[in-house]
């Protein structure tokens, strides 16, 4: 309860309450007088006995006795029945601390979501890649099936529509020229080497990062960064060299993915600032122009006729489950890249790429066990050098990721 002020001065009266001035005079701790009849007589004095507390005092303090006399000081008071509680926001250590707990289990489910969709789209891209050799128009159906499914989204309010205007489709392009190169280029690799050697390949992304950023755009790095290039540019060489199956072709497209992914981050990062467009619409419209634009190459490239007599072979091998590996490939690759954008936006950089290595560690484990590949000791170092080398980028990279 809030202390109050009993005043030694002429009575208020209800003109002189509701204009909230009054004059101070000699003061002492005690006991508001109360409101009552406040309507009875404009002579009559104010009291009740329903408590008052003040509610503002502007420039209210214990008057001087030498203070002026006339001097006004504003106040405003209200009854004790028409009072409300004070609502304060506080969050107490158990209160908190199931917040950080609940804030953990989210992270981690998108995590786990993130990771097994992945594998599952490892698995299935490869599938349709061994019976229907076209780079092209695989990755062109992933995108066009994650394109649906987000209008579809949009039109029964699954999903709320973003709201976006010219300029944001201009700053989208270079960020989709780029998405459009990298997915097709890490296509092209997994339809000519095994799953586990592109995504050690792709490991080395890190190194194409830092060499862009330092000598194109002029960035700096700690030192403990650099160092970190030594294992990954190491780890992939050694598995490179000692790859059973290795195909000049798979690795060029591993390569290129990585240099493609990087300028995609690049322009990702210095064109959609400021933007509210984000999440899983972002990478939405990102699927639906980078569709936009592929569409003319793949034709190009590859083409109808090409695309329907491979179709029909693959038929003639696999029968209708070829067609829900075709489904199942483009839906769980737009699912994955969505879930892993969702988790961008619960997340720092630096968690995110630490996911993305951890990502990469069992989706090359999971494709070595499902498709038994046939790898070396030799290899494995390699890519666990690699691997390690990745994790040690992101634990350097820490001040330029804040």
């Amino acid at each position: 309860m809030i202390s109050s002020v009993r005043l030694r001065t002429p009575t208020f009266t209800s003109s002189q309450f509701s204009t909230q001035k009054c004059s101070f005079g000699k003061t002492e701790f005690c006991s508001l007088p109360n409101i009552q009849n406040a309507k009875q007589s404009i002579t009559h004095s104010l009291s009740s006995h329903k408590p008052l507390y003040i509610s503002s005092a502007e420039s209210f303090a214990l008057v001087a006795k030498t203070q002026k006399r006339g001097d006004l000081t504003e106040c405003k008071v209200y009854e004790a029945d028409r009072s409300r509680p004070i609502e304060i926001n506080i969050d107490l250590p158990d209160q908190q601390a199931r917040k950080e707990t609940a804030q953990t289990l989210k992270i981690s489910i998108y995590f786990a979501t993130w990771w097994a969709l992945n594998v599952v789209f490892n698995i299935y891209n490869k599938k349709v890649l061994n019976v229907f050799p076209f780079p092209w128009l695989t990755s062109t159906l992933s995108l066009a099936t994650g394109s649906l499914m987000m209008l579809i989204s949009w039109a029964v309010g699954i999903a709320e529509a973003p709201k976006t205007d010219l300029d944001f489709w201009k700053t989208l392009f270079p960020v989709a020229v780029a998405h459009s190169i990298g997915h097709v280029a890490a296509t092209v690799s997994m339809a000519n080497v095994a799953v586990s050697f592109t995504h050690i390949i792709k490991s080395g992304e890190p190194a194409f990062s830092v060499l862009v950023s330092r000598f194109l755009l002029g960035e700096t790095f700690p030192t403990s960064v650099y160092l970190s290039l030594l294992p990954i540019i190491g780890g992939c060489a050694l598995a490179a060299v000692t790859e059973i199956n290795f195909n000049m072709i798979g690795f060029m497209g591993a390569m290129i993915s990585n240099l493609a992914f990087v300028f995609r981050n690049i322009f990702s990062k210095k064109g959609m600032k400021g933007k509210s467009v984000s999440g899983m619409n972002y990478y939405a419209c990102l699927s639906m122009l980078s569709l936009l634009i592929l569409i003319p190459f793949a034709i190009a490239v590859e083409g109808p006729q090409a695309w329907a007599a491979g179709w029909k072979t693959a038929l003639a091998q696999i029968g209708p489950n070829f067609v829900w590996w075709v489904a199942a490939q483009s839906i769980f690759y737009h699912l994955y890249n969505q879930v892993s954008y969702m988790s961008l936006d619960q997340i720092s950089p630096l968690t995110f790429s630490i996911g993305n290595t951890m990502k990469r560690i069992s989706v090359i484990v999971s494709s070595i066990i499902i498709f038994r590949t046939p790898i070396q000791p030799v290899n494995c170092l390699g890519a666990a050098i690699a691997v390690l080398g990745t994790f040690l980028y992101s634990q350097g990279n820490k001040g330029n990721k804040k």
